[in-house]
């Protein structure tokens, strides 16, 4: 697979994983053009985080629902600081677990620990489907959300379902310090300087759009759109595109939402291409 790239200018948005990202797409040869989308910081109230974890340290919660493993991780490292990690440790080990699609899963092996469940869909509406076939009543279930979402559509399907939700929210997104990345990338694909932009969550989708409707380069981003292969990592991408009327040219096969399987997409999918990018 060497080199299969070779060539290709692409697009990453950076996020938790674009270093990794970046280098299985430089071992294939690319370009790797990388944007900062936003900063992520600890929750501004550390001491509703600290609450939520020694509540789960004093009565174990019989369910655990995990949407990120930045949550896990941020949280871990709070626990940590307040010299309370291994309870913590010990407590999440008590309740069953489940986690919206893989991330969540690889923070929780970090720490020792397994998912009893993942979603078949790395989605809200993935999680909503998972948790509605199993009895919730009486059930206290831990619920670790992300920023920037309406988490509504899942809190209401659990207590309808009988489950006391307790959540907690660990950190936050900063984007207005990145705004001119974006805008600079959004250039970058009017003038036909990028061969494809790998979209790896639906935020980042979310995060161009307004961008450009902040900086008038709405119209600029969708020439660039016109001009750039879109590559998905799965359906929660595709979908997000989809809402804002954007196609998807590139999607890994088989349900394999999974960086290697996207790069792989790629490399298919622009060797059919043709010339790459001139860089100017």
């Amino acid at each position: 697979m060497a080199d299969r790239l070779n060539g290709n200018r692409i697009l990453i948005l950076e996020t938790r994983e674009e270093a990794q990202f970046s280098k299985l797409l430089a071992e294939q040869g690319a370009e790797v053009v990388q944007c900062p989308m936003f900063t992520i910081h600890d929750a501004p109230d550390p001491a509703s985080v600290e609450a939520w974890v020694r509540r789960a340290i004093d009565k174990p919660f019989d369910d655990l629902v995990l949407m990120t493993g930045e949550g896990l991780r941020r949280m871990m490292n709070l626990a940590r600081a307040r010299g309370l990690d291994q309870a913590f440790i010990a407590t999440l080990a008590r309740s069953r677990k489940f986690t919206r699609g893989p991330k969540p899963g690889k923070a929780l092996r970090e720490n020792g620990l397994e998912a009893q469940q993942t979603t078949e869909k790395p989605t809200t509406e993935g999680v909503i489907e998972m948790l509605g076939k199993l009895d919730l009543s009486g059930h206290r279930l831990g619920l670790q959300l992300y920023p920037d979402k309406d988490h509504s559509a899942l809190t209401g399907a659990l207590a309808a379902q009988g489950a006391e939700v307790d959540t907690v929210l660990p950190y936050v997104y900063d984007s207005k310090a990145a705004d001119a990345n974006i805008v600079a990338a959004i250039n970058d694909m009017a003038e036909g300087r990028i061969d494809a932009i790998a979209l790896t969550n639906l935020g980042q989708v979310r995060r161009l759009i307004e961008a450009a409707k902040a900086h008038g380069s709405e119209a600029k981003l969708r020439a660039g759109f016109e001009r750039t292969l879109i590559a998905s990592v799965g359906p929660a991408v595709s979908g997000e595109l989809a809402a804002h009327g954007l196609r998807t040219d590139i999607a890994p096969a088989d349900e394999a939402y999974f960086m290697r399987p996207l790069i792989s997409a790629m490399a298919a999918a622009l060797a059919k291409k043709g010339p790459k990018a001139t860089v100017r």
